[in-house]
């Protein structure tokens, strides 16, 4: 088996999540335990008893999913899941390819939650900042989606799976985009909750700020094969995963490209690390053969091969 880690963006967190990782598996408390140090605030808490509108803030749940997704990864070694060797490939959603990343060993656990934090803070200000919105086009191709973006001067966000596609922009332009769609004759175009125009142009403040900080935090080689969002393909070299890191915020998210880029680099099996079963879902989507599970709380563990 050539095993593939899979971590969660933004908006598959729920209160609750990691609870029994924490009750029942001593290594994934420690690192509960260390993100509240290094963050100053009950990261745990609001993990597992929220309320909602806390752990759904950007600047919450993108730490929150981090240490979610490593405390999963450090139960399974706790309980002897991995077989050795494993995994040979990580990759993650938006967010989650920050914890592929630190995963794989680019940097520890401590500079990958700072950098997450950073990473929250600055896109939450940004959206503060615009009024953004997103919208999720069911059953489209990308070229028709392209063209609904050109004529509505939004972009295309992610690239989930096939005939799952996201777009971003200006909220008063999405809502125009919406009703266009329609009128296309695009049957499913359903707007979304969120707080903005993530990986847009309206991310541009937040880009320039992280490019900044990144600056400043020294990055590895990885350990094991990893992807970019950005281009769908595998990356190795530190200065190209900072400036992959960076582009990302403002670029989409090209995850049907990276699920089939980790497919044909040897990956025979995923493992979906983090709440909510969506990537397993997009994964099964976008090639039914593919071998998914998916690991959330403690009892998901007996599920490992």
């Amino acid at each position: 088996m050539a095993l593939a880690f899979l971590f969660a963006g933004q908006g598959a967190q729920k209160v609750g999540m990691g609870k029994s990782l924490y009750d029942q598996s001593a290594a994934a408390r420690a690192l509960y335990d260390e993100a509240g140090s290094v963050l100053g605030w009950d990261l745990a808490r609001v993990s597992f008893t929220g309320p909602d509108a806390d752990l759904t803030q950007t600047k919450v749940c993108q730490p929150a999913l981090f240490v979610h997704g490593l405390a999963v990864v450090a139960a399974l070694r706790e309980q002897g899941k991995l077989p050795a060797g494993e995994p040979k490939v990580a990759l993650g959603l938006s967010l989650g390819e920050v914890t592929a990343y630190c995963a794989a060993g680019v940097f520890d656990f401590a500079s990958g939650l700072r950098i997450v934090a950073e990473r929250g803070r600055l896109m939450q200000q940004a959206c503060e900042q615009t009024t953004g919105g997103m919208a999720a086009i069911i059953g489209e191709d990308r070229a028709k989606v392209a063209e609904l973006c050109a004529e509505f001067d939004i972009e295309a966000a992610n690239f989930n799976a096939p005939g799952q596609i996201v777009v971003s922009g200006e909220k008063s332009k999405i809502d125009a985009a919406v009703t266009g769609a329609k009128a296309r004759g695009m049957k499913k175009v359903i707007p979304l909750v969120v707080a903005g125009a993530y990986h847009s142009r309206l991310m541009e403040p937040a880009r320039a700020a992280f490019a900044a900080y990144l600056d400043t935090i020294p990055f590895n080689a990885p350990q094991f094969t990893v992807l970019t969002n950005t281009t769908g393909q595998t990356v190795s070299e530190p200065a190209a995963i900072k400036a992959a890191l960076v582009k990302q915020v403002v670029s989409p998210v090209l995850w049907e490209d990276c699920m089939r880029s980790a497919a044909a680099a040897g990956a025979t099996a995923f493992w979906e690390c983090g709440p909510g079963g969506v990537l397993a879902g997009l994964a099964r989507r976008t090639e039914k053969t593919w071998s998914v599970k998916s690991f959330a709380e403690f009892t998901d563990l007996t599920t490992a091969a």
